[in-house]
């Protein structure tokens, strides 16, 4: 066993070997950006450029008078690829399927989500400098850009993962990166239901809900698992039927063969030309769309949204942050607010209680698992407050040795109103699922 001080000296040692390893290479892909024929990036293959690069890389490993093992001489030509036609130090972060979240704080420290819960890594950058140049990496492939005039930036990568940066002067100790990495193969409600998240009848219920073309809101705050559910919901919807999403940054991974995905565009560098989510929703108006989904309502959208739900675009759903079903009714009626119109509180709530259907809420718990907390049907108005009637929910027992959650999701008694809609489209559910306290399978 070391003694104290020797397992500092040994962490000491191993921060220099991972310094050194980055200096070495970024050294040495700025050395092949200068010899290399740039034009032949994009046509070559990554193994072809391998084969390009080994020569001159140890050329100048011998240049620098480092020798390393084939092992090693392998690892740094992948690092290198990485810098050359990837995002660098984040392309292993990227690549590995059990990273949900990567969380960059400034260039010396970056975290990780795996299973819920964060894990500090091994990866550096150089310096700041060589983190936003990653940066502008990534929002230049999307058209957008990042500095000291425009130091706030969503993106979003290749395969969908949503990306947020900020840079100084706005982030004081140095620039910090989000990235929310999306499967290459959505997750389907079967899934859900084998992680706990989700029961069979819950999902039963909801698919019939979809089938039926009652309009959804979905409920949660940050990381719950709102878009992965919608996605889930989305398998539902008729492939015949022309779909419509409406996102800040496209991320939404729908699996019909009719959907038409629109996004927000930011302002230019005048200022100009920016594109909202509440441009985006009156002209898909005009597409002639079955259904409209838009993957988050946060401004005046939240109006048009309902005005959509209200003129024949049944079925349409949408997410918002908020941690009860309640709440985001309250925020739905706060953002119509935002969208500067005079309208009485009372015709507001109207609209909203003729407008959503079912609010799904859903949560990150404690020990990093998500789950639909509850499921809840707006059944009209009470004088002037919106009347909304619990039908599943998820009831906590505490926590189990291993700092587990437990808990079952359980019925309430009610039997939804909804039922009739459901019937009349020929969609049958059994009236015994909804028996008051039973625990949903």
């Amino acid at each position: 066993m070391l003694w104290k001080g020797d397992d500092a000296a040994a962490q000491a040692q191993g921060a220099n070997a991972i310094e050194g390893a980055i200096d070495l290479r970024v050294r040495i892909h700025q050395r092949l950006i200068e010899i290399l024929n740039l034009s032949v990036l994009d046509r070559a293959t990554r193994e072809q450029l391998r084969g390009e690069i080994r020569g001159p890389v140890h050329n100048l490993l011998t240049e620098e008078k480092r020798f390393l093992t084939p092992a090693q001489m392998d690892q740094l030509i992948d690092d290198v690829l990485d810098e050359l036609l990837g995002l660098g130090p984040l392309e292993p972060l990227l690549k590995d399927p059990t990273i949900t979240d990567i969380l960059i704080n400034t260039h010396s420290s970056v975290y990780v989500e795996r299973r819920g819960k964060l894990e500090h890594t091994s990866v550096r950058f150089q310096d700041t400098r060589h983190l936003i140049r990653i940066i502008n990496k990534i929002v230049a492939a999307v058209g957008r850009r990042v500095d000291e005039s425009q130091p706030m930036v969503d993106a979003r990568l290749a395969d969908g993962s949503r990306v947020n940066a900020i840079i100084p002067p706005l982030a004081v100790d140095g620039p910090l990166v989000s990235i929310r990495k999306f499967s290459a193969t959505p997750i389907h409600m079967a899934r859900l239901i084998e992680l706990g998240s989700i029961t069979t009848e819950m999902a039963q219920v909801l698919q019939a809900v979809v089938k039926a073309r009652r309009n959804v809101l979905i409920s949660g705050g940050t990381g719950s698992g709102k878009t992965t559910l919608l996605n889930a919901l989305s398998a539902y919807v008729d492939p015949l039927e022309r779909i419509v999403t409406i996102e800040d940054s496209a991320e939404l991974q729908l699996q019909q063969p009719h959907v038409g995905r629109l996004e927000t565009r930011p302002p230019n560098l005048e200022g100009k030309g920016e594109i909202a989510q509440r441009d985006l929703v009156r002209n898909a108006l005009r597409m002639r769309p079955d259904r409209i989904i838009v993957g988050e309502v946060r401004a005046g959208e939240a109006f048009d949204m309902l005005q959509a739900m209200n003129t024949g675009h049944d079925g349409s759903m949408t997410t918002v942050h908020a941690n009860t079903p309640r709440d985001a009714l309250s925020r739905i009626e706060q953002m119509i607010g935002m969208a500067g119109l005079d309208i009485a509180p009372r015709s507001v709530r109207n609209q909203i209680a003729s407008a959503i259907h079912v609010v799904v809420q859903v949560e990150r718990l404690d020990d990093g698992k998500r789950k639909v907390t509850s499921v809840a049907e707006i059944v009209g108005m009470e004088e002037d407050v919106i009347s909304m009637q619990e039908i599943f929910k998820f009831r906590r027992r505490g926590r189990g040795p291993d700092g587990t959650v437990l808990g079952d999701h359980e019925t309430t008694g009610v039997r939804p109103k909804f039922m009739e809609t459901l019937a009349s489209r020929g969609i049958e559910l059994s009236s015994a699922m909804f028996a008051p306290g039973r625990k949903s399978a």
